[in-house]
């Protein structure tokens, strides 16, 4: 049985309230602030902050390990690179 926007909305919530998430979204939120003070990004400019070695995987928030690439470079990333997250091969 599908699940309702409502039930839908309240995992979401839910999972945006964990520690490690939030820790995770201040470590981003943080990256993409020091890209626009040192004029590489802008607000609005449909570009995310990549860290080059992940997060997840041990990478920290310094500026020789963040870069700025299109939102579709970044967010696409994890499906041509399938074994990084323990993820199973296309």
């Amino acid at each position: 049985m599908p699940k309702s926007s409502k039930q839908e909305l309240k995992t979401k919530a839910e999972y945006n309230k964990r520690p490690d998430v939030q820790a995770k979204r201040v470590a981003q939120n943080k990256a993409r602030r020091h890209a626009i003070a040192a004029g590489k990004a802008k607000k609005g400019d449909g570009k995310d902050v990549d860290h080059k070695v992940p997060l997840d995987k041990g990478g920290s928030d310094a500026d020789s390990n963040t870069r700025v690439v299109s939102r579709k470079t970044n967010r696409g990333w994890r499906k041509d690179h399938p074994g990084m997250y323990g993820k199973k091969g296309k």
